[in-house]
């Protein structure tokens, strides 16, 4: 049995968010971008991003802890802030990541991080949100339109994902 709670990450979080980080992205990934990419996705090359986030709070990071008998473990995470995205009012946020580990996908540990976001957006004043997704990425797609996301069909656009590129789309939503 396991139990879940979200909580503000620290320091001490950066390496296991980088392994969820990397483990989530290869399973979400997979059959989206070649195997050379996806083995390239290492928590090695995250960790440094995830402590320097933590440390400036840009994004605000969120983790989900699973409690069980034999201790805790990082399960997911959340960053969230202000929207990056060029002339968007100061009221729009944005999820920058969220990614559970595989093991833990359909448990509610997404809805927490999400819960957690939309709170922490509501506290500084945005009244928006969004988040790019990547058109191929079903299961991202299902779950923010589940949480009422809707997609701006005119923010189609392609991104480079190192030497793969990607078609990606803005979904939005009210905060509250």
């Amino acid at each position: 049995m396991s139990d879940y709670e979200v909580r503000p990450a620290v320091m001490a979080d950066a390496k296991a968010i980088a392994e969820v980080h990397a483990l989530s992205a290869k399973a979400a990934y997979e059959g989206i971008l070649p195997e050379d990419q996806l083995r390239a996705l290492a928590p090695t090359t995250r960790e440094a991003k995830w402590r320097e986030a933590i440390e400036f709070s840009e994004p605000q990071v969120q983790v989900a802890v699973s409690t069980t008998d034999d201790g805790e473990e990082i399960v997911g995470f959340v960053g969230y802030d202000r929207s990056r995205d060029a002339k968007t009012p100061s009221t729009t946020g944005e999820i920058w990541s969220i990614y559970v580990k595989p093991g833990h996908w359909d448990e509610g540990v997404g809805v927490m991080l999400w819960d957690a976001a939309r709170d922490g957006l509501e506290e500084e004043g945005c009244t928006v949100v969004t988040i790019w997704v990547p058109v191929r990425n079903e299961r991202a797609m299902r779950f923010h339109e589940l949480a009422g996301f809707k997609r701006e069909m005119k923010t189609l656009q392609t991104t480079a994902l190192g030497a793969v590129k990607i078609e990606e789309i803005r979904l939005k939503r009210a905060v509250v």
